[in-house]
């Protein structure tokens, strides 16, 4: 029987990622790699991280704070390598030689996922490995300086974008790889966020029961290059979701639901502020650049909603 997704039968389970880790106070990375394995219990699970801050904090000469089987790869191929155990794993199955019903979870950062490990994640998808993808997305490389990635939106201050009177952060749009991923016409594919931790758990755990190739993109601040708080990592995450800048939603075989709508639609302003890496936005004469990082997010939502009414209308005529 499944345990219950409620914090009162998650609490008698044992976590399997532990304290003494090394990544920085108020980081949202361990939280969610510890929603991720909770919602996984009920199953044996073997892990793959790419080079990243999760890896490098979490495993340090002889030590681990990883309680499962656990494998680091190099920055490119986490998705080839988990790929390559899950073939190991169906061939010994189909010998006789193992048993169980094993889970196989990627768990890589946005430079890992969206730029340098993007070839290895598709291969991965359309050769249909029985695997979870996790993006655990801070939306730049942290671990080596804070340098723009492919996930990191657009005015955004970095090291290599850097906001100045001539190049005002990063000048082009951020990559929306759950769409890119929702393309590959896999089973399954979605966004959460830490902030709602039950619809996270809920897209890992009905991921892991879907056989083929899944993705899931979780928002996860990083006080260090947002310039934040380091007690701001849940406000920061739910005001993403309230402002539509991140929404909720999964793709199952092909179909568009969107699983969080707000009540009422904040503007991206709000999330912004909170953030020294958009502060240059709100100096005199740009008020322009937060009005067309307002226009983007309307314009996502709009059409993420679109998407959904499409199909529940479909249902509805059949």
């Amino acid at each position: 029987m499944a345990t219950p997704l409620n914090l009162k039968e998650l609490s008698k389970h044992e976590l399997r990622f532990t304290a003494g880790h090394r990544l920085c106070a108020g980081c949202a990375a361990p939280t969610v790699v510890k929603m991720i394995l909770l919602a996984a219990c009920d199953w044996p699970v073997v892990v793959a991280s790419s080079t990243g801050c999760l890896e490098v904090s979490s495993c340090i000469s002889t030590y681990t704070a990883w309680k499962v089987p656990w494998i680091h790869n190099a920055f490119e191929n986490a998705a080839a390598t988990l790929s390559g155990v899950e073939t190991m794993y169906r061939a010994l199955k189909k010998q006789g030689k193992i048993d169980k019903d094993i889970k196989f979870i990627a768990i890589c950062g946005d430079g890992g996922t969206y730029d340098i490990g993007f070839q290895s994640l598709s291969g991965a998808m359309e050769r249909w490995h029985n695997m979870l993808y996790v993006c655990y997305d801070n939306e730049a490389y942290m671990n080596t300086g804070i340098q723009r990635s492919g996930a990191t939106p657009t005015y955004a201050d970095t090291t290599t974008c850097p906001a100045g009177s001539v190049i005002p952060g990063k000048p082009q749009q951020r990559k929306d790889l759950t769409r890119i991923m929702a393309a590959h016409g896999i089973p399954y594919v979605a966004q959460a966020s830490p902030s709602h931790w039950a619809d996270l758990m809920k897209k890992v755990r009905k991921a892991l029961e879907i056989e083929g190739p899944k993705f899931i993109n979780v928002f996860t601040p990083c006080n260090r290059g947002w310039r934040t708080r380091t007690d701001d990592a849940i406000l920061l995450s739910r005001l993403a979701v309230e402002t539509c800048f991140w929404p909720l939603y999964e793709v199952e075989n092909g179909v568009t639901r969107v699983t969080f709508k707000p009540r009422e639609k904040k503007p991206v302003l709000e999330f912004l502020k909170a953030q020294g890496r958009f502060k240059h936005l709100f100096e005199p004469g740009r008020e322009k650049m937060v009005a067309e990082i307002q226009e983007m997010v309307d314009k996502n939502w709009e059409r993420l909603l679109k998407e959904e009414e499409m199909f529940i209308s479909k249902q509805d005529s059949q």
